[in-house]
């Protein structure tokens, strides 16, 4: 990340009481610190006017990049305490995470140890998953995690941006956006991996070749459930983790045209086989702000949010959740580097669906963003998101 990120100054904690000292003292000479864990908010009733008596079905689902292992290193995290790196205590503060915010459906990135750890761990706590690892050399992929007594999987489609690069050979080109450099910028997802040859000989081709810039091993998974209640509703869930680089604009931007496209077909496909109108969310790590090209194209298809930038043939209205209840957070990812908000959680507007709650994320200046993260009250540099929608009777 190449964005300054101010200095966020402590929070006045009052004195602790002897009593209390030593009753943390004594938790904290027996038991390692616990991780957080935010709780959903209801949305304003000005907004939605039923918070205490639901009119229909509800479900929450919860976005997470939850970092992933291979990427853990000191020398990309100095500022984070060592203990809290090391694999035996992220990947159980992270299950505790999950665990503890019981979403319905969760929806996470940067997923490495899939088959080994969360799997496994994940169906003893009564989540089955679909799961798509990354192109390439890369270790790390895209899950969807779903409670098996709430959703019945039906079917699923597996994204690969690489196939991007079919495009190019069949004579489409790139947005004019494209920065007119040539410098390869490596950082902790994408530069070469685990002795990865081939891929470091691919990234030191010119990065103006569309078929080599476009080739970023970037994935996502489109999942299509049937809900386990009287309503049988079907919902399409999506996750994704697009390309990383604020510099590389142009390649972002087509991941996100290139999964809208995919996300309108594939819609297209589960109404006619399931003869249904089915709800869509899409949710993932976007690696863009609020202000970047790639927000604006995906909301840009909704006439109540859309920008002043003129996108056509968007195949799909997205609106994001967070911004059409209480606003985006000021930040989901937060350390040293940079601070800025990541991830996002848009549904496709309709009659039949609505936000009624979200997840809480910490304010500026909490004290257990300290030093920025990951620490041991944070397991990732990324904060979790997440929505409670409800859908009509």
């Amino acid at each position: 990340m190449l964005r300054a990120f101010p200095v966020v100054s402590r929070l006045p904690i009052p004195s602790p009481t002897s009593t209390q000292t030593t009753s943390v003292l004594s938790r904290m000479s027996s038991t390692a610190p616990s991780p957080k864990c935010p709780k959903f908010v209801p949305v304003e009733e000005s907004t939605i006017h039923s918070i205490s008596k639901p009119d229909g079905i509800r479900f929450s689902l919860v976005s997470y990049n939850i970092l992933a292992q291979v990427y853990v290193k000191s020398s990309l995290f100095p500022h984070s305490p060592s203990p809290s790196l090391r694999w035996k205590a992220r990947s159980q503060a992270i299950l505790s995470v999950l665990k503890n915010l019981g979403a319905d459906f969760l929806c996470l990135q940067e997923v490495d140890e899939y088959d080994s750890f969360y799997k496994g761990n994940m169906e003893s706590n009564g989540y089955y998953s679909s799961y798509i690892q990354r192109s390439g050399q890369k270790r790390d992929g895209c899950g969807i995690f779903y409670k098996h007594d709430m959703a019945e999987l039906l079917l699923e489609e597996k994204i690969e941006y690489n196939d991007l690069v079919d495009s190019i050979l069949d004579g489409n080109r790139l947005d004019d956006d494209k920065p007119n450099n040539k410098e390869a910028i490596e950082n902790k997802e994408d530069g070469p991996k685990i002795g990865s040859t081939l891929q470091s000989a691919l990234d030191q081709r010119d990065p103006d070749d569309p078929c080599v810039r476009l080739k970023r091993d970037c994935v996502g998974i489109m999942a299509v459930f049937k809900l386990k209640n009287p309503s049988n509703h079907i919902v399409i869930v999506a996750n994704t983790h697009l390309y990383w680089d604020p510099d590389w604009a142009d390649v972002k931007l087509a991941q996100a045209k290139y999964l809208l496209s995919r996300l309108a077909q594939f819609k297209t496909l589960v109404s006619q086989r399931f003869d249904c109108s089915p709800s869509l969310i899409l949710s993932g790590d976007f690696n863009s702000t609020p202000g970047d090209k790639v927000y604006q194209y995906l909301i840009s298809g909704n006439s109540s949010s859309a920008p002043s930038i003129d996108f056509v043939d968007l195949p799909i209205p997205l609106c994001s959740a967070y911004a059409t209840t209480r606003g985006e957070p000021p930040f989901t990812n937060y350390t040293p580097g940079f601070t800025g908000t990541l991830d996002y959680i848009f549904f496709s507007p309709s009659d039949c669906i609505r936000p009624v709650s979200f997840l809480e994320l910490p304010e500026p200046g909490s004290s257990d963003l300290d030093g920025g993260l990951p620490n041991f009250s944070h397991p990732s540099d990324h904060l979790p998101i997440g929505v409670e929608f409800e859908i009509s009777r």
